[in-house]
């Protein structure tokens, strides 16, 4: 595996990176044009396409660059899909394996659009990161609303990751298990699944998943545990309790949602060395860099800075496996429903152009893949 020859090259030039890349990406990149755009409203897209695709140069890297994949979008316009196939390695649906599509009444499953995703990624040589399977959002009503006693609800959990993670069995090279456990503080969150189960919901959660495919990498998933924090803390105590339990949790998920108004944490590599120290993998698991509307130049370096400092504490960590946006279009992008008043969060904007931010992608792979 090419992977330790990754750390190796990148480890020696990353003192150089920050100071070179983000200065001169506006500057000497081909979206030079943007240094004379309007200070407000002024395009920020048009930098000629790289002479090779990501996936190219992640091959080379040693790591896999992946998408959130809106399901719609991929069958219903050949430009989306022919870009998802050509640019990216692994993908990841967005919403087409969360229980309220999957499941949307009891015991009733449509895997409909998730196994077309995965026929495509098949098709296109990909891998699929299953997402997710247990999360306190997108639930379908019958589940919060049914009043189930504990044990029920514990039944209707295992039976649910159960037959997902079956259904997809030797399909799925990570699953997303437990999706955002954690407040802020570091606490556990008090969804249905805390109030109804406690926290051994988590640990059974691993547990089942592992039963239905053993092969599947499982990984915790986050957002805010970019850095070390209360909440990366949290999850750090969390995987290392597990792991001596011999639960089998084999990864943690950082979701890389930034936003150009706060400071990117440059302590990335620092936080995720810690996980490689407890014998799981990590992956930047839904990487967007929402902007304030309408955006300015300093708010594209600050977008392109983000990116390159998410993209490389993946790429300075040995067991950082993959670097996945959350949709790579600012076409079908979630942050303006959001988010009022932000956008702008995705490599390519929405007439499938790439951005300045696809660029910096794109120079971090090829150094990291010499």
């Amino acid at each position: 595996m090419i992977k330790m020859t990754r750390v190796a090259t990148v480890g020696a030039a990353a003192a150089g990176l920050m100071a070179f890349l983000v200065p001169n990406v506006m500057a000497s990149s081909p979206g030079q044009q943007q240094a004379a755009a309007p200070a407000k409203g002024g395009s920020h897209t048009k930098p000629a396409p790289s002479p090779q695709t990501l996936r190219a140069l992640a091959d080379r890297a040693g790591i896999h660059i992946g998408t959130a994949v809106n399901a719609d979008a991929l069958a219903g316009e050949p430009q989306y899909a022919d870009l998802v196939g050509a640019q990216f390695n692994s993908v990841t649906p967005e919403n087409a394996m969360k229980w309220d599509a999957v499941e949307p009444t009891r015991g009733t499953y449509n895997y409909t659009q998730a196994d077309q995703l995965v026929a495509f990624a098949k098709a296109h040589g990909q891998l699929v990161r299953g997402h997710t399977l247990v999360w306190h959002n997108q639930l379908p009503s019958w589940v919060t609303a049914g009043d189930f006693s504990a044990d029920e609800l514990r039944e209707i959990l295992h039976q649910h990751i159960t037959a997902e993670v079956s259904h997809f069995k030797g399909k799925i090279w990570q699953w997303d298990v437990v999706n955002e456990a954690f407040n802020e503080d570091g606490t556990l969150r008090d969804s249905i699944w805390l109030q109804k189960l406690g926290p051994g919901y988590i640990a059974d959660a691993f547990r089942w998943a592992h039963q239905a495919d053993p092969k599947a990498i499982l990984f915790y998933n986050d957002y805010n545990i970019d850095g070390v924090n209360p909440k990366s803390n949290a999850v750090y105590d969390l995987v290392s309790s597990l792991r001596k339990q011999g639960v089998p949790i084999q990864g943690v998920g950082d979701q890389g949602h930034l936003d150009v108004q706060y400071p990117a944490p440059h302590d990335i590599a620092t936080n995720l060395a810690r996980f490689d120290k407890l014998g799981v993998q990590t992956a930047i698991t839904e990487a967007d860099v929402r902007i304030p509307l309408p955006a300015d130049n300093t708010e594209v370096e600050a977008q392109n800075e983000a990116y390159q400092t998410l993209l490389e504490g993946c790429l300075l960590t040995k067991h950082c496996t993959d670097f996945t946006v959350w949709g790579f279009t600012d076409k079908y992008s979630w942050v303006p429903g959001t988010f009022t008043g932000e956008g702008q969060a995705n490599i390519y904007d929405e007439n499938y152009q790439p951005k300045t931010a696809y660029t910096v992608i794109s120079q971090d792979l090829t150094l990291a893949g010499r």
